[in-house]
């Protein structure tokens, strides 16, 4: 399922209960600082441009969740979107990411994993991304999550020589500047 806007609001109290499930363990190890950070930033993230939740649900509540939004032409500064314009550059940057459908969680529950959800919700979120243009990015040190992404088909952009800084970012399997 999909959900636009500050409809996303409503779930909001069991998507922080699946990021916590999720991002409190191995490798993310985020604390209760960082889970609360979520749960703040979510009614914000809510009002971006292009805001979007896809969600997975079973019987026993949500199994898992990503959101994005429409990437702004004046590229971010905080989070690790610093260390993504000293990767790429600000030229690469604004060519294959700003106005593209950006994800900025995906999170399966442990025990939802290995049947597709992760696939399912990333299809489901990007079905609709301007131009066939998503990207995303994670964490270098999150070998098993940068393994998924390659075997779902996105693309890793690569970093300028000498540029490799902590995060990884894709593009979708669809985007034309892959």
């Amino acid at each position: 399922m999909i959900c636009y806007g500050q409809a996303v609001l409503d779930l909001a109290d069991e998507l922080v209960d699946v990021y916590a499930d999720v991002f409190s363990g191995p490798p993310w190890n985020e604390g209760e600082e960082t889970i609360r950070q979520f749960a703040t930033r979510l009614p914000a993230d809510a009002r971006r441009r292009g805001f979007r939740t896809a969600f997975a649900q079973s019987a026993t509540g949500i199994d898992g969740f990503a959101t994005g939004w429409i990437t702004p032409a004046a590229f971010p500064k905080i989070r690790g979107y610093a260390q993504v314009t000293a990767q790429l550059g600000a030229a690469r940057v604004k060519e294959l990411l700003t106005g593209a459908l950006e994800i900025d969680e995906l999170a399966v529950r442990p025990y939802a994993r290995g049947h597709g959800t992760g696939r399912a919700l990333l299809t489901e979120i990007t079905a609709d991304a301007p131009d066939r243009r998503a990207w995303l990015l994670t964490s270098r040190l999150a070998r098993d999550t940068v393994a998924t992404y390659r075997r779902l088909g996105w693309h890793e952009v690569p970093a300028r020589p000498g540029t490799e800084t902590g995060v990884v970012v894709f593009l979708s399997p669809e985007h034309p500047g892959r």
